[in-house]
């Protein structure tokens, strides 16, 4: 037992040098600046072509397209602005700014933002009239192809380069690019809006989606709006210029955004959301989010984020089929209540949760409910959920009706999730996950668990399948911390809330 506790001590000190360390304050990456190959600047520019292509392609159809057919109208706008978001990043590969200062991240997390949003427009036209899917779906699956070539060479190096170091694990800390300004906001209990917005008309607005409109676009500067409590039944949607803004409400619950758009009523999955953002640098604090639709009407999402460097903080985000859209790019989300019922968590983010609740609530009776639906589709990508302090539990119908709850289901091939470090409850079953269809994905995902506890944590009758992992090994885990997360990428997940950077005993 000595012997034992010594090399315990001596490796604890040995982390604690090396995380402090001044030269680990402000790098998690394996290497913080990659050279582009004249091979990789042609490709990417090849891929931008292609894509500005597609857009010429689709753009007459938001004229022509109608006659009632909504989930049609809405599939070309998901496709016009998704591929939009994919000429942005695409660009910003070729002259990275903007990000975190780590090129290999930074371009790590665009080019895999950029190789799921078609994935993303070919699902919005399934099923819907077949001119349009023809016209394009071609050129997507060309699209698809570049970028996965590209991403394919920045892991390479990512790979060569070796391992990363690591982040301070000060469970109070901001990430080290955080201006002072935005760290001040923060901290602050109630900080100063630039503008108001109320429903009683003693603000500067009475709608979110006017304030939003009158925002500054690419700005550089934190932009507070604070929204007064009141039940808004509005869909907002905050465009990809509009950079670094700051909404807070009155509490969760108190300030409240409330929508009821889903699949059943003919919208696409992804036009469903309540609340959509795509302007990075985005930070949600005391308020709420939700979609009423029920659970009858299937996909209805609450909240959909392509926002990089984007933060929920002290909110909760409702439905139940779809709630969370976390679609793409760096997010974290920080002491949030989520609910929600099939693929309840889903996307191709790569995000963090920390210290939230995740609330599995009573499906449809034929309906099992998975919490999360990781999207994960090339095995280069830096995508991925992470849950780590979190309490995994259900409302108290669920409980009532025994409906059978699993931590997830694979949604894509290299679909990612682990959860650390926190509370299951009894809603979930032994096996723990749940297979998509027959053994799609069992051997290519990654499903992990690690020092989880409560009832629903047991190990024994877990599922068999070669991609889970009952994970034993601290340097293992510790790739699934903010820090660290996800294969020598820099993830650091806020614009200002308090986060831990590592694992804690």
């Amino acid at each position: 037992m000595e012997l034992a506790s010594s090399l315990t001590s001596i490796i604890i000190a040995v982390l604690f040098l090396i995380l402090f360390s001044p030269e680990c304050a402000t790098s998690s990456s394996p290497a913080g600046n990659f050279t582009p190959s004249s091979e990789f600047m042609s490709n990417v520019r090849s891929t931008i072509d292609e894509v500005q292509n597609l857009i010429s392609l689709l753009s007459p159809f938001v004229s022509t397209v109608g006659g009632g057919d909504l989930r049609l109208s809405s599939a070309v706008s998901d496709c016009l602005d998704l591929l939009d978001l994919s000429s942005d990043q695409l660009s910003l590969s070729l002259s990275p700014s903007g990000g975190t200062g780590n090129s290999v991240s930074d371009l790590r997390a665009w080019l895999s933002a950029a190789l799921g949003n078609q994935d993303t427009c070919h699902e919005s036209l399934s099923g819907t009239d077949g001119i349009v899917a023809t016209l394009i779906f071609t050129g997507l699956d060309t699209v698809t192809s570049l970028v996965a070539s590209s991403l394919e060479e920045i892991s390479s190096s990512s790979t060569i380069a070796g391992r990363r170091k690591l982040l301070r694990p000060n469970t109070t800390s901001f990430p080290a690019w955080l201006k002072a300004g935005d760290r001040r906001i923060l901290q602050a209990a109630s900080p100063k809006p630039d503008v108001v917005v109320a429903q009683d008309g003693s603000g500067n607005y009475t709608t979110v989606t006017e304030a939003v409109e009158a925002a500054p676009s690419e700005s550089w500067k934190r932009y507070v709006i604070y929204v007064k409590k009141g039940v808004y039944r509005e869909n907002v949607e905050i465009k990809k210029k509009k950079w670094n803004l700051m909404m807070i409400g009155d509490g969760v619950g108190l300030t409240l955004i409330s929508g009821n758009r889903s699949f059943v009523d003919g919208w696409t999955t992804f036009r469903s959301a309540t609340f959509a953002v795509a302007g990075k640098g985005f930070i949600a604090r005391d308020l709420s989010i939700e979609n009423t639709a029920g659970p009858e009407k299937h996909q209805a999402v609450a909240l959909r984020s392509d926002s990089d460097l984007s933060v929920y903080y002290h909110c909760s985000i409702h439905g139940y089929q779809d709630t969370l859209y976390a679609h793409s790019l760096r997010q974290f989300y920080r002491e949030c209540l989520i609910t929600g019922t099939v693929d309840a968590i889903f996307g191709n983010a790569a995000a963090v949760f920390q210290n939230c609740q995740i609330l599995a609530r009573r499906p449809l009776s034929n309906q099992k409910n998975s919490l999360t639906a990781q999207g994960r589709k090339d095995p280069n990508q830096n995508t991925g959920f992470s849950f780590q302090f979190c309490n995994v539990s259900s409302t108290s119908d669920l409980i009532a009706n025994e409906t059978f709850t699993y931590l997830g289901r694979p949604w894509k091939e290299y679909s990612r999730t682990v959860f650390m470090q926190s509370y299951l409850g009894n809603a979930i079953r032994p096996e723990g996950w749940l297979a998509w269809q027959g053994e799609y994905a069992l051997d290519t995902l990654y499903y992990g668990e690690y020092m989880n506890f409560g009832p629903g944590s047991g190990l024994g009758n877990r599922v068999k399948w070669s991609g889970y992992h009952a994970i034993t090994d601290l340097a293992q885990a510790i790739n699934f911390t903010v820090s660290q997360f996800i294969d020598g990428n820099l993830w650091l997940p806020s614009t200002g809330v308090k986060y831990t950077a590592g694992l804690t005993f």
